[in-house]
Order: structure tokens, then C-alpha cells, then sequence
């Protein structure tokens, strides 16, 4: 006959802050955490983005001074996008060996020459339509995509790279990546994809801070978020094509995908908590709403419960500075 009440008693293991940390089951740190950072060339003062408040457009110029503060501060990881003044219609800048793709790694590496350097792998920020690839007509060329994807990969690993990041959507990206890379010689290079990859409602503050011409919708190439098999089938594919590691993006709404992915593969899981739902936080407390430290390592530390071992997170800096 198994115990009850009252002698089981689950409030025993609360009944003091010293007991609730030492049976806490989960936990984060800075070693858990990736900054995304956003980097405009041409111009020579930070930038403001009022849909995310406390996150700021770096001055290429700036950049190597904003590494060397994170990494005094602790952080081990940041991720590059690149806000470009030389947008074209397939993005042929991030190919460039002179390109803001490849000044952004190099910046980085010599900047802190220990910080993990990822470098997102796309060409929305870098296309005069905002689209992740080759337009042809009203849809994104696949596979035409992958042979510029290809390009970008290998630009960004000769400038110092340590992650490629393609975040394009593209079927066959992780492939035509791995194939590009090997090509060059390059083949050490880790490729953490963004596997599944939501057409989701929650970029919408992205698309301030990256200076996007999106015209139309993704809805063709990222996925519906209502489907869940989807999900697991489009990370197991990244999976079989030669990822290293394996994305979800948003992450806060999709705790279910992230742990059915993490039963599903051995992988390392990342996991983006995307820029609204960091907005709804700050905008929140903000209006008083809510306690904006409390929400923000609640919901980090969920995404951490459901599976992922990474998180990338604009609050990065903010858990750097109060001590996690």
C-alpha cells in the first residue's frame, strides 16, 4: 500500500530557501547562454530599437570593443547578424571575402580570441526583398539558394568562424553547407543548424533591428506552428545531412517540440528565445506587469527543463551582470 498524506508531505522539501536550492532540479549559467548581437556597417553611433528595449545596433566600428566588454563579463558565445548597407537581390555580399559577413568574424576572433563566434548563415538581412534566398517570381528558389548558402558557409569559416549557423530554412542547407565546407578544406567546421524553424509571429522585433525589406511572408519555407511531427522530422533530416547540433526557434512556445526533439536525437539542442518573446517581457514589466529578472530566468530556465543545451537569449548580458 503505497503512502499518502499526511505523511507525504512535498512541502518539506520548501520549507526553506536553502532546501529549495539544493533539491532544485534544474539549472543555468553562462556557459548555457548565447548573445545574439546586431552589427551595422556604415555608420558611427549605437543604434536604437524601440521594440527591444536595452538591445542596441553595434557600429561595425564599435564591434571589437562590445566583444571584449561581453567577454569580460562572462559571456562565451555571441551570434553575428549583420545589418548591411549593400543589399542587392541574392544577397552576393555575404559571399564577399571583404563582405560584412566575414569583417564581423574577424572583428570577433581578434576581439576575444576565445569567444565561441557563430555566424547566422541567411541572406535576409542582405537581399533588397528581405527574402532568405533567391526570389523567382513570388517564391524562394530552393536549390539555387544552396549553392549561394554554400558560398556564404565557406566566407565566414576563412574569417574565423567557429559556428555556421544557416538559419535560411532551405531544404538540403545542412548538406550543401557540409559539402561546401568540405570543398574548402574546411571540414572541421561545426554546423549548428536551425533545424525547425517556425513561421512564427514572435520575429517581428527581429525584423526592426535587422533592417528588413521583407516583402510577402516566410510561410513557404519555415514551418506551421501547429505541426508537431513536422517538428521532429525536420531536425531528424538537418540530423541525417551532417548537423552537429540542432535549433528550435522561438523556443517559449514550443517547449513540446524541444523535448520531443530531445528524445529523438543524441545531438546537442539549441534553443532561441527570439525577440518577442524577450519585447513581451521587457514590455511587460515595463507596464508593472510582472518582475522582469524573475520572468526572464522562469523562462529561460523552462527551455532549459524541456531539453535544450543551449540557449541563445538577449538577456544574456542582463544574467552576465546580476551574477545569473
Amino acid at each position: 500500500m503505497s503512502t499518502q498524506f499526511p505523511e507525504v508531505r512535498p512541502r518539506r522539501l520548501r520549507k526553506s530557501s536553502a532546501l529549495r536550492t539544493i533539491f532544485q532540479e534544474v539549472e543555468f549559467d553562462l556557459n548555457d547562454l548565447v548573445l545574439p548581437i546586431f552589427v551595422e556597417e556604415g555608420v558611427s553611433d549605437f543604434g536604437v530599437i524601440a521594440s527591444m528595449p536595452g538591445v542596441l545596433r553595434i557600429p561595425e566600428s564599435k564591434l571589437a570593443g562590445e566583444i571584449e566588454r561581453y567577454a569580460r563579463a562572462g559571456i562565451r558565445a555571441v551570434m553575428t547578424f549583420g545589418i548591411s548597407h549593400h543589399k542587392d537581390l541574392v544577397g552576393s555580399d555575404t559571399w564577399n571575402e571583404a563582405g560584412l559577413v566575414a569583417r564581423m568574424a574577424r572583428i570577433c576572433k581578434d576581439a576575444a580570441p576565445d569567444m565561441v563566434v557563430m555566424s547566422d548563415t541567411c541572406f535576409c538581412e542582405h537581399t533588397s526583398h528581405g527574402h532568405c534566398g533567391v526570389l523567382h517570381e513570388h517564391t524562394v528558389d530552393n536549390d539555387a539558394t544552396l549553392i549561394n548558402i554554400g558560398k556564404q558557409a565557406v566566407i565566414a569559416a576563412r574569417a574565423g568562424a567557429d559556428i555556421i549557423a544557416p538559419s535560411a530554412a532551405m531544404d538540403g542547407q545542412v548538406q550543401a553547407i557540409r559539402g561546401a565546407l568540405d570543398d574548402a578544406k574546411l571540414g572541421d567546421t561545426f554546423i549548428m543548424s536551425y533545424s525547425t524553424k517556425f513561421a512564427s509571429a514572435l520575429y517581428g522585433p527581429f525584423r526592426e533591428a535587422g533592417g528588413s525589406t521583407l516583402e510577402g511572408d516566410r510561410k513557404t519555407y519555415q514551418m506551421n506552428p501547429m505541426n508537431r511531427r513536422e517538428a521532429v522530422r525536420e531536425s531528424l533530416l538537418d540530423q541525417d545531412e551532417g548537423a552537429d547540433c540542432l535549433m528550435v526557434k522561438p523556443a517559449g512556445a514550443y517547449l513540446d517540440i524541444i523535448r520531443d526533439i530531445r528524445e529523438a536525437s543524441r545531438l546537442p539542442l539549441a534553443a532561441y528565445q527570439v525577440s518577442g518573446e524577450y519585447a513581451m517581457i521587457k514590455f511587460a514589466a515595463a507596464a508593472g506587469a510582472i518582475d522582469e529578472q524573475r520572468a526572464s530566468r522562469e523562462t529561460v530556465g523552462a527551455i532549459k527543463r524541456a531539453g535544450a543545451d543551449l540557449i541563445f537569449t538577449y538577456f544574456a548580458m542582463d544574467f552576465a551582470r546580476d551574477g545569473i
